[in-house]
């Protein structure tokens, strides 16, 4: 039987990891609206199903609600998301909606995976 405490500690470790989505490299053009900066430009660094990084040369307010524009294979996509972190010059958004755009990001993500999986990236 497990202690108590450590029972509590795997359970939150499965609760992060099951937030924690796979990143995969993507370098495209992204277009930032933000209506506290205006229109910036900069380009992704990576990209999850549940967010995106880009790196800006000019400051986007933290929890800030944006619209990005940026392409993946598939097409051009328009999605809302949150400013949620900075390090620099480069910033984390998370994705604010969940519709066929977010479905479009799924089928990138999954592209991306498999294209790791058959150059043996980890």
């Amino acid at each position: 039987m497990q202690p108590h405490n450590q029972r509590e500690n795997e359970a939150a470790k499965v609760i992060l990891d099951a937030r924690r989505r796979p990143r995969f490299k993507m370098e495209v053009d992204i277009t930032v609206h933000s209506r506290t900066c205006g229109v910036l430009t900069g380009h992704t660094a990576d990209i999850s199903e549940s967010g995106i990084a880009a790196i800006l040369w000019l400051e986007v307010p933290l929890g800030e609600l944006v619209e990005l524009e940026f392409t993946l294979p598939f097409g051009g996509v328009k999605i809302l998301a949150t400013a949620r972190q900075r390090n620099a010059f480069r910033y984390g958004f998370q994705f604010a909606e969940s519709n066929a755009i977010h479905q479009a990001i799924r089928d990138t993500c999954r592209h991306l995976a498999f294209e790791r999986s058959l150059l043996g990236e980890l």
